[in-house]
C-alpha cells in the first residue's frame, strides 16, 4: 500500500514566536505611555483658574526659607556621671521566677551599687529585662545596663518617686 505524498508544510513556530513577542512589546510600550501620562497628571500643580496660574507665574522661581523658632524642650536636670556607689537601684521581678529579684540585686550590689531594693513587679509577664531611669539619669542607666548585660533602656513614664522608693534607676527582670 502506498501513501500519498505529504505536501503540508510544518508550522513555523519560530516565526509565530517572534511575531507574538513583537506584538506584546508594542502593547507594553503603549501601556507604559498611557500610564505615564495618567501618573503625570497627579504631580502637576492644581491651577484651574487663570488667576491662580497668573499668581504662580508671577512668583520668583526660588523662595527664601521662613524663619523657624527653635523648639524649647523642658529642662532636664543634668549632673556629672555619678559613681556607682551613689546611685540606688530598684530591682523588680517581672518574670515570676521565685527569688529572681533578690539574686539580681545581689549581682548588682557586687558591681558596686549600694544594696538594691528588690520586690515583685505588678505584672509577671515581661518578655525582656529592661533598665528604666528617671529624667537626668540616662547616662547612669546605660552604664548599669552595660554592667548587667541588659540591652533595653528606657525612661520611666508615669511612676512617681514614692513608687520607685527614691531610686533613680529600676531594673525589671523579664523572661530573657
Amino acid at each position: 500500500m502506498e501513501h500519498a505524498p505529504s505536501f503540508a508544510r510544518p508550522f513555523p513556530w519560530r516565526t509565530a514566536t517572534i511575531v507574538a513577542g513583537t506584538v506584546a512589546a508594542i502593547e507594553l510600550v503603549a501601556l507604559a505611555l498611557v500610564g505615564g501620562t495618567r501618573i503625570a497628571h497627579l504631580f502637576q500643580p492644581l491651577t484651574h483658574s487663570p488667576v491662580a496660574a497668573a499668581k504662580a507665574a508671577a512668583q520668583p522661581a526660588h523662595r527664601t526659607a521662613a524663619h523657624v523658632k527653635p523648639l524649647k524642650l523642658p529642662a532636664v536636670p543634668s549632673h556629672p556621671l555619678l559613681p556607682r556607689n551613689r546611685v540606688s537601684v530598684l530591682v523588680l521581678n517581672g518574670n515570676g521566677t521565685p527569688g529572681a529579684a533578690a539574686t539580681e540585686a545581689a549581682r548588682i550590689q557586687a558591681l558596686g551599687y549600694p544594696l538594691p531594693a528588690s520586690k515583685n513587679a505588678v505584672r509577671h509577664d515581661y518578655a525582656r529585662s529592661m533598665v528604666l531611669f528617671r529624667p537626668g539619669y540616662a547616662v547612669e542607666a546605660h552604664r548599669l545596663a552595660h554592667d548587667a548585660g541588659i540591652r533595653l533602656v528606657s525612661p520611666v513614664d508615669g511612676v512617681g518617686k514614692a513608687q520607685l522608693r527614691g531610686s533613680p534607676l529600676v531594673v525589671i527582670l523579664g523572661g530573657s
